[in-house]
């Protein structure tokens, strides 16, 4: 076979040709000489978050939530801009039940001739800063609880654990129905109660991990040289379990935009004025038929962030996931 023809067949080889003699027939032949790099081949090593990175953009359903997910967050941010400054409480009679593409409203408008789009984007910062405001606090403290019960072990993991249980037996919705009637619609309100009945799960999945990462040996490290148990807890334990805790915040996303469109929808969430996501399909409810269009956008962008941080969280859990090897 021909130099040349060695070429094409690898032609990612970077080779050079020496003369050496022919053992046979004495004379000179050339032979493909290749780098040290060439000859051990693809080995290169890469980081942990690179590792991450490539098994995240692996996951295509995460991609695409993530995608989405990163255009809601600027929608929101940028609703001033993206609205032409339109006021989301600005009510006009003359243009009600305007069709969606009408000239000077994208979407259309309401039954009070608010603007539809407008609203949705100024709807979707306050669900979705419910979201993180429930989400980020329930799930450090639910993996603060968690990390302590499974540390200590013992009578402390036994009361944690049986008041981790009491929570799962409540019947979450009618409280939390029965309760924000009782202290009235406010952000703060449905924020605070979600968190209280919200870390829960999350301390039961942390507890479960402490108690196979305080087998390990840098905590018996820790231990030896007189650590003590809340620096063993708070700079050894707690941060070996973020990966989990990041996957478990961004389902919880999802389900505190879900349970405020819930409240919302049965008019104890949000002050009705107040633009979110339940506010509108709760006001829609009774224009199912003449105005679909009053209850499909906000439907659809509750359905498409739920479903994205589902997607990101299953994106997540396994990217982070240090076991994984391919």
């Amino acid at each position: 076979m021909s130099n040349q023809d060695n070429k094409r067949k690898n032609p990612s080889l970077d080779e050079e040709e020496v003369l050496i003699p022919n053992v046979e027939s004495g004379e000179p032949t050339l032979v493909p000489t290749f780098d040290q790099d060439d000859i051990q081949g693809n080995t290169k090593q890469y980081s942990y978050s690179q590792m991450v990175w490539i098994r995240f953009r692996k996951h295509k359903m995460a991609f695409i939530g993530a995608c989405i997910i990163i255009i809601l967050l600027l929608g929101a941010i940028f609703a001033p801009w993206f609205s032409g400054g339109q006021n989301p409480r600005f009510a006009d009679i003359n243009i009600r039940f305007l069709p969606p593409f009408s000239p000077g409203h994208f979407l259309g408008t309401d039954d009070v001739g608010r603007d539809v789009w407008t609203r949705l984007l100024y709807g979707g910062r306050t669900s979705l800063l419910i979201g993180f405001l429930v989400a980020i606090p329930a799930g450090l403290f639910g993996g603060i609880v968690g990390s302590i019960s499974g540390y200590f072990g013992g009578w402390v993991d036994s009361f944690l654990m049986r008041l981790v249980e009491v929570f799962f037996s409540v019947p979450t919705l009618p409280i939390l129905v029965t309760l924000s009637a009782y202290f009235g619609a406010s952000v703060f309100i449905i924020v605070g109660l979600l968190i209280f009945f919200g870390w829960a799960p999350t301390a039961r999945l942390i507890r479960g991990l402490v108690l196979q990462i305080k087998q390990y040996e840098f905590v018996e490290a820790a231990k030896a040289i007189g650590c003590s148990d809340t620096r063993i807890i708070m700079r050894h334990i707690f941060p070996n379990t973020f990966a989990i805790l990041i996957v478990q915040m961004t389902l919880k996303v999802g389900g505190a935009i879900l349970s405020e469109s819930t409240l919302s929808f049965l008019g104890l969430g949000v002050n009705p004025a107040d633009p979110t996501w339940g506010n509108m399909l709760s006001n829609a409810q009774n224009f199912l038929w003449n105005a679909p269009h009053l209850v499909i956008w906000p439907g659809l962008m509750i359905f498409l962030t739920i479903l994205s941080f589902n997607f990101l969280g299953d994106g997540l859990r396994d990217a982070l996931d240090p076991k994984l090897k391919q």
